[in-house]
């Protein structure tokens, strides 16, 4: 059986009507997608998303869409229909649906007349994404974040991840550890730090919140018409954790003055007015709900996110390239060294960007 046809039996169990129309869709990396039509009792054609959720990534789907189910419908009550993820149940009243090849299917309302950007073109582009982020974080601030399931464990825990490294590095299984003692080296030097944020979660000093923990661009609609943010998307990885953490992958990405693996190392360094333009819009918004603490925690996040992510390449690149897709020889080394310019230049810039925010 073709996967079409599998996807085909499986958008019949959903409270949709008929299936007129049945396509895969969009470029994720995670989830198969699918755009279905479906014919409804009164005759009208219905846009919908279904999508088949990754196990390898999410192994336990009925949690995730607890998560998803639990934000979705409580944001449902602050913004426009069309403003958050709505989710269509099966014909049993179901979230998910698990076909007899213990496939795990949901359906979303599809959402008209707003784009997916992979890319940030301009500092409005970048705005649009601070204000988006910020928003989803402060209608979300009174949400009690302790009920959500943790969909990947440890996901950003820094010290947690330095272990995953470290274990890597004793195991040596692609025999590599020798030909990168460099970067081996700028990853230890920095371990004592990799605590910033978990210890004053653990403490109480900073505040679990609901976190999306995957704050790219791409994860957010924008209005065809307004050019403004509709609606946060790719909401799987909605957790607890801390703020600094989507602020921090923001600044990561976005921020950043060449590609994830650039190779002329030159072009890397973080693009001070572009960490200008997030803040001030990110912080127009979550200056409202924020602690002192969460505040001072910001430009920690962003600096632990990139360490985090040049770590996780690191250990990748040692166990034999498993995990992240690559294209070419030394990819994820490449990724590596691109991230560790970025926590270098950080270092550098550490007083400027603590300045902008404070002045903020």
């Amino acid at each position: 059986m073709t996967d079409r046809e599998v996807a085909l039996l499986a958008a019949k169990q959903f409270n949709t009507g008929d299936v007129t129309y049945l396509e895969p869709y969009g470029n994720g990396h995670i989830n198969a997608t699918w755009l279905a039509i479906h014919k409804s009792a009164d005759g009208k054609d219905t846009k919908n998303l279904m999508q088949r959720i990754s196990t390898v990534a999410f192994k336990k789907p009925y949690e995730l869409m607890e998560n998803i189910c639990g934000v979705t419908r409580f944001l449902s009550d602050k913004v426009p229909a069309d403003g958050t993820l709505t989710v269509i149940p099966t014909l049993d009243g179901k979230d998910v649906y698990c076909d007899e090849w213990d496939n795990y299917w949901r359906v979303y309302k599809f959402i008209e007349n707003a784009t997916a950007y992979d890319k940030i073109e301009n500092d409005k582009d970048f705005q649009t994404c601070g204000v988006a982020f910020g928003e989803f974080q402060q209608m979300l601030a009174d949400y009690p974040a302790e009920k959500l399931h943790e969909t990947i464990v440890n996901f950003h825990n820094t010290p947690s991840r330095f272990a995953d490294f470290k274990a890597a590095l004793a195991k040596d299984t692609a025999g590599r550890a020798k030909d990168v003692q460099d970067e081996i080296n700028f990853v230890l030097a920095r371990e004592a730090k990799a605590d910033a944020i978990t210890s004053k979660l653990a403490s109480g000093e900073i505040p679990w919140r609901v976190t999306h923990n995957d704050t790219k661009l791409n994860n957010i609609l924008i209005d065809d018409a307004t050019g403004e943010a509709k609606c946060v998307i790719d909401l799987d990885t909605v957790m607890p954790g801390a703020v600094a953490y989507d602020f921090g992958d923001c600044i990561r990405f976005g921020a950043s003055t060449a590609a994830e693996d650039e190779t002329d190392l030159s072009k890397v360094s973080v693009d001070m007015h572009l960490f200008e333009v997030f803040a001030k819009a990110y912080l127009s918004v979550a200056n409202k709900f924020l602690t002192a603490a969460e505040k001072d925690s910001l430009v920690t996040g962003a600096y632990l996110m990139t360490l985090e992510c040049g770590v996780r390449f690191l250990t990748d690149y040692l166990n034999g390239d498993v995990y992240f897709k690559i294209h070419r020889e030394n990819h994820n080394l490449d990724r590596c060294h691109t991230q560790f310019k970025l926590v270098a230049d950080m270092e550098d810039k550490e007083a400027q960007m603590r300045a902008i925010v404070n002045a903020i």
